[in-house]
């Protein structure tokens, strides 16, 4: 079997997603998708990320927040990628896949409370982002799978204000 790979030979994954994330069969239509080669600055990922969180579209804020990890600054690496993770902990929450929703809000969780809220001075953070509250949302449904997924969503986007 071929994968699709872009120009510079780097997986990629071109099938469409369901509204969820979910890969669909090729040729099948499916959500607009976040670009592979989107490159958002902090405020941008923050913004846009808010936005797709309000709409009840984890996934689709996790496709941002990972764009930022891949693309900022490294010593920035572990706030998105935690932001990320807690995103698409709650698309696992939306699925009906509780197990993997606690794990990866979790992760997320432990990788944000190393931040702080706000941030140090000179410290990396996620600007518009109350990150203590994220952590709150993600430990909270973590301990809690069964728990409305746009209940959760909903609060995430609150610790969101771009």
């Amino acid at each position: 079997m071929s994968r699709d790979r872009d120009p510079a030979g780097r997986p990629r994954n071109a099938r469409p997603r369901d509204a969820l994330g979910r890969p669909l069969p090729k040729g099948v239509p499916g959500v607009e998708r976040v670009p592979d080669d989107y490159a958002p600055g902090a405020d941008e990922a923050v913004a846009v990320a808010a936005r797709y969180l309000a709409e009840g579209r984890p996934f689709h804020a996790h496709e941002v927040l990972e764009a930022r990890w891949k693309t900022g600054p490294e010593r920035e690496r572990d706030l998105w990628q935690g932001l990320a993770q807690i995103c698409v902990g709650l698309t696992h929450l939306q699925r009906g896949n509780g197990r993997g929703a606690s794990a990866l809000l979790t992760r997320g969780a432990d990788r944000l409370v190393r931040f702080g809220s706000p941030p140090a001075p000179g410290a990396p953070g996620a600007p518009g982002v109350d990150l203590a509250e994220a952590v709150r949302v993600a430990r909270d449904v973590a301990g809690h799978p069964e728990r409305d997924a746009a209940g959760a969503i909903a609060r995430l986007a609150g610790a969101f204000r771009p």
